[in-house]
């Protein structure tokens, strides 16, 4: 069974259609990419998983179970979501932002702890030097490894990552996709992942799916990706 499903999922705002009569599935292990234009509805599916919005038509199925049927609050607990500059808490040390689902699902002190030192490990983040920092004291890349590492914080079966390395320069993005990979092949997580950078999506997606206007334009593997024929497909490959 899929862990996320879109089923002829539509989308309205204000009279305006954003998403129109999407059908996907999401398995373990899979990171499918939606990419697309600003305004496409790629972070509109998004907040649609993890029922920051509901759809005007269809439904959307995270563990074969309507988003409408669950608590909200347990939903977005058992999703791990990464943003650009990582969405930390400002007030909140490194080791407090990566613990915060685990304080609130009531883990014990020591739990919490040793998942903290983990993670910071496994983003390249030695605990005993970022522990104690703020994100002031952090650089884009670090803020951006942060979030990962809450994100996996109480190891959730689904990821979303909403466009979470456009803002850095190349050198940091590329090694940030190479971690995201390496995560990825160890953990085998339902990822989806937004980027308007096809180069990105034929990089870390093994499924893209790109979407216009709202609507799936192609689906197809990065491979069949770069000989797909559709206008916009090819308006995108011309960018690599």
């Amino acid at each position: 069974m899929p862990l996320i499903e879109f089923r002829d999922v539509s989308y309205d705002i204000a009279g305006k259609r954003i998403l129109l009569n999407l059908n996907l599935a999401v398995e373990a292990g899979e990171t499918l990419v939606l990419l697309g234009r600003s305004g496409s509805g790629k972070s509109t599916a998004l907040k649609l998983i993890n029922g920051m919005l509901a759809p005007t038509h269809g439904e959307v199925l995270v563990n074969g179970r309507s988003t409408r049927e669950w608590d909200s609050i347990r939903l977005k607990r058992g999703i791990g979501y990464v943003i650009q500059e990582g969405g930390l808490f400002p007030h909140f040390t490194v080791a407090q932002n990566v613990g915060l689902v685990p304080a609130l699902e009531r883990w014990d002190g020591p739990a919490i702890e040793r998942r903290i030192d983990t993670l910071l490990e496994m983003v390249g983040m030695p605990p005993a030097e970022f522990r104690e920092r703020y994100p002031r004291q952090l650089s884009g890349g670090q803020r951006q490894r942060v979030g990962v590492a809450r994100a996996l914080a109480a190891d959730p079966p689904i990821l979303l990552f909403d466009e979470p390395f456009g803002a850095l320069d190349p050198v940091t993005r590329f090694e940030l996709q190479r971690q995201f990979l390496a995560l990825q092949h160890d953990l085998k997580k339902a990822a989806i992942f937004v980027t308007h950078d096809v180069r990105e999506a034929l990089r870390l997606g093994s499924r893209i799916v790109l979407l216009a206007n709202g609507a799936v334009d192609t689906t197809a593997s990065p491979n069949e990706f770069e000989q797909a024929q559709s206008d916009e497909a090819r308006a995108f490959l011309a960018c690599i």
